[in-house]
């Protein structure tokens, strides 16, 4: 259940944050959302909320006729797909390392350096052939933004990228094996936001116009800007979609060299967790952007990851329309990576990691399960946004 709060200047917030975590920088950056003339009703926040850029991550932000790019942020598109197969606990071998070390080798990943892309003629068909069903949009746009040609489109697509993306293999409550995978529009969405976030700003400034965060700064429906940022966010949060079909079906061909025998289920979940979209609410048309956040109408299947050693859930949503229909995108940051990579050792890492085939070194300290909320405690906060349909825990998880 959700707690009203007056925000400032008559901005109204409905928080489902109860037993969990809401730090003060994260409220200030919520009732500076909540004060935009363009809000319609109040803003949702869900209980993995944490400060973000500009706004907070775990928030839902309905807009009237307007659009802040910095909402929606630099990962467009980012999400989660996930798929059970057939295989149980008991097909796997006991040293999952193997395994581990394949998937790496199938799905560039990391930062930036040559691991983290494909060069023309490394890029597998699979991946030539899905990046033709969206080259012609993005043709069309780069017309207008021919910087866009420079923002590895074609080289990220079917990669999985650094920070908090992952591949798993997980095991559900009945032991059947799932694989997972989180990522989004990699560099070129991270391009496309950056470019539309500060012509926003470039445009607040010749507005003359106060707000409490710059990055707060937005585009009015029925402008240029506006036209051209729906169109560039809109192809980004497809490419997302894609890229992460893409690193499933990679993923599949891997499981199939250790299992040639398996099925896989004819129902796969694959949903954004930051992005904008337009929807009915309250009688309104609105533009619903989601920041850390996954769309639950009634029926609706999600994914709610945990962290590394943690538990991650696959959700129906119910529908909840004060929530905007909408639930947490994963158990949220407690610390900051810095923090995290102060507070910890990898002796830490190792312990917490305990039973998971996965990198147990400094350079994924920032992603130990310690730097993030407790996910059951999330889940209780959100009682009546989802149901749980699997929990699963993962037994194999690739880091970039």
């Amino acid at each position: 259940m959700y707690n009203e709060i007056a925000g400032w200047h008559g901005g109204r917030i409905k928080a489902w944050t109860q037993g969990v975590e809401f730090e003060h920088a994260a409220e200030t950056q919520v009732h500076a959302i909540a004060s935009m003339p363009f809000i319609h009703s109040h803003v949702a926040i869900m209980p993995d909320v944490h400060a973000g850029i500009g706004a907070t991550v775990g928030s839902v932000i309905p807009t009237k006729a307007a659009i802040i790019p910095a909402a929606v942020g630099v990962d467009i598109g980012c999400g989660m797909a996930a798929i059970r197969t057939s295989l149980t606990a008991n097909d796997l071998p006991d040293d999952l390392g193997p395994l581990r070390l394949e998937i790496e080798a199938a799905v560039p990943h990391g930062g930036p350096g040559p691991s983290a892309g494909w060069t023309n003629k490394a890029a597998p068909a699979l991946v030539s052939s899905a990046w033709r069903g969206i080259e012609a949009r993005f043709d069309s746009i780069t017309q207008r933004y021919p910087d866009f040609k420079n923002g590895n489109s074609f080289s990220h697509l079917g990669t999985l990228g650094g920070g908090n993306h992952f591949i798993e293999v997980c095991l559900d409550e009945d032991q059947r094996v799932w694989l997972m995978v989180h990522s989004g529009s990699r560099g070129i969405g991270n391009l496309i936001g950056r470019t539309f976030i500060d012509k926003a700003k470039e445009l607040l400034v010749k507005r003359g116009v106060y707000v409490p965060d710059k990055d707060l700064a937005w585009f009015d429906e029925g402008t240029p800007e506006f036209r051209d940022y729906v169109e560039s966010m809109l192809w980004a949060q497809d490419f997302a979609r894609v890229n992460r079909d893409i690193m499933m079906a990679r993923t599949l061909m891997v499981m199939r060299k250790f299992f040639p025998s398996f099925q896989t289920d004819k129902t796969a979940v694959n949903c954004h967790h930051n992005f904008a979209e337009k929807e009915n609410h309250f009688g309104e048309e609105l533009w619903i952007t989601r920041k850390g956040a996954v769309r639950a109408r009634a029926g609706d299947l999600g994914i709610i990851p945990g962290s590394m050693g943690a538990k991650s859930y696959i959700v129906r949503g119910l529908g909840e329309a004060e929530s905007f229909c909408s639930c947490s995108h994963g158990a949220g940051r407690r610390m900051s990576r810095g923090g995290a990579k102060k507070a910890f050792t990898v002796e830490d890492h190792i312990e917490a990691t305990k039973g998971v085939e996965c990198r147990k070194d400094s350079g994924v300290l920032d992603e130990t399960p310690g730097a993030y909320k407790d996910i059951d405690a999330v889940m209780t906060a959100q009682s009546d946004l989802v149901e749980i349909v699997h929990t699963l825990k993962q037994v194999v998880c690739v880091k970039g």
